[in-house]
């Protein structure tokens, strides 16, 4: 009976003890398991954290690279309205000089004898006087006009100079859009983000960052762009026997020489600007941007040779922020043509250029998106289209 009674006390002691480290090893498992569960909500309120410190650094440099760019696009405006402006002052002041070299070379080849036996062929005072009259107001012409090319002339390098200033003022606002997408690029960098993850990130503002920084690369490459133009200027202004018979450049030309001789090719009043090429863009409307197109786009591989395409002055050949390496003749008669987005050009503002006679290399520069020759046609001022005159 003792025996008995020794087991089932030592039984319900073994039970006891059993019992006890099972309570102690769940204990410890519930107590392990909510460190885990404190140790990954401490980790997703961190990410939580993290990523709210992210979306909002994004969100305000999103809200300063739009205002840089809304002056940035103010800007581009601005500048285009004033090298049309230049433009114009230049084909007048063209205009002007032709008007008044023919002027002086008639005086030169008459002299004054002409004038003199006008007065002595009078029939009498009052036929004499009228005479005198007439040849003081051809003077006074003369006096004007005079006056006029030196007011035209003064226009001009006015322009030139606002021109250069405004250039400045794109410049800075071109580094402030840059400066701001090297900062998001950094952010993304320290934070291990893709920017085409932004969207998990920031949300509707991912689209909006996206376009803002393809701008901010699109203007960084103009600037390469623009940098080249004028080094290319400064290298071909130090070997004058290369430039040909130029005056002045307007902004920085990359001046190559020319690759072929004249190349007249078409019956109508102008030669094709580049033969070969094919119209990927015609004059007018376009459906695909909503926007007036003012000439044609001429789609050619990149260093294709371009043409005049009819003899007359080079009134601008250099760098546009828009046009890129552009070259713009004066043909008299109101009538103007405009060569845009060269990788390089052939001739330099001031020089007299035939129909046919090379101009520059089919590019990509500028406001362009893939190389060809945007051919533009102006009368009077008004763009009209290139095809009436080819």
């Amino acid at each position: 009976m003792k025996r008995k009674t020794k087991r089932v006390i030592s039984g319900a002691l073994a039970l006891t003890m059993s019992m006890g480290m099972t309570v102690n090893v769940h204990a410890t498992t519930i107590e392990e398991a909510q460190k885990k569960a404190d140790q990954l909500q401490s980790q997703k309120n961190s990410t939580e954290a993290e990523k709210n410190s992210l979306t909002e650094q994004l969100s305000g440099i999103v809200e300063d690279m739009e205002k840089a760019q809304e002056k940035l696009t103010a800007k581009q405006s601005e500048i285009e309205t004033a090298e049309m402006e230049l433009v114009n002052a230049k084909v007048d002041e063209n205009n002007q000089y032709d008007s008044m070299k023919k002027r002086i070379k008639f005086m030169y080849e008459n002299g004054n004898t002409q004038l003199i036996e006008i007065l002595i062929e009078s029939e009498n005072i009052g036929d004499f006087l009228n005479k005198a009259e007439y040849i003081s107001q051809i003077s006074n012409y003369d006096r004007e006009m005079l006056n006029q090319f030196q007011t035209i002339v003064k226009d001009v390098e006015e322009k030139e100079a606002a021109l250069q200033t405004e250039y400045s003022e794109l410049e800075v606002l071109q580094n402030e859009l840059i400066s701001k997408q090297e900062e998001v690029q950094t952010m993304l960098d320290n934070t291990n983000v893709e920017l085409a993850d932004l969207e998990k990130q920031i949300g509707e503002n991912a689209s909006t960052l996206k376009a803002l920084i393809a701008q901010a690369e699109e203007e960084k490459r103009k600037q390469e762009e623009a940098a080249a133009a004028a080094a290319a200027a400064a290298a071909a202004a130090q070997k004058p026997a290369q430039s040909t018979n130029s005056n002045s450049n307007s902004g920085g030309s990359t001046y190559v020489p020319p690759s072929s001789s004249n190349t007249v090719v078409g019956n109508g009043q102008f030669v094709n600007p580049c033969p070969g090429a094919y119209v990927s863009s015609t004059f007018g409307y376009r459906d695909f941007d909503g926007a007036f197109h003012k000439g044609l786009d001429l789609a050619a591989g990149e260093g294709t040779p371009t043409y005049a395409a009819a003899s007359g002055t080079v009134v601008i050949a250099g760098w546009s922020n828009s046009a890129g390496n552009w070259v713009v003749i004066n043909h008299g008669n109101g009538l103007v043509t405009k060569y845009m987005h060269h990788s390089a050009l052939c001739v330099s503002a001031g020089q007299t250029v035939s129909a046919g006679q090379q101009i520059g290399y089919v590019g990509n520069t500028g406001n362009s998106f893939g190389a060809h020759l945007h051919f533009q046609v102006e009368l009077n001022g008004s763009a009209v289209n290139p095809q009436n005159y080819l």
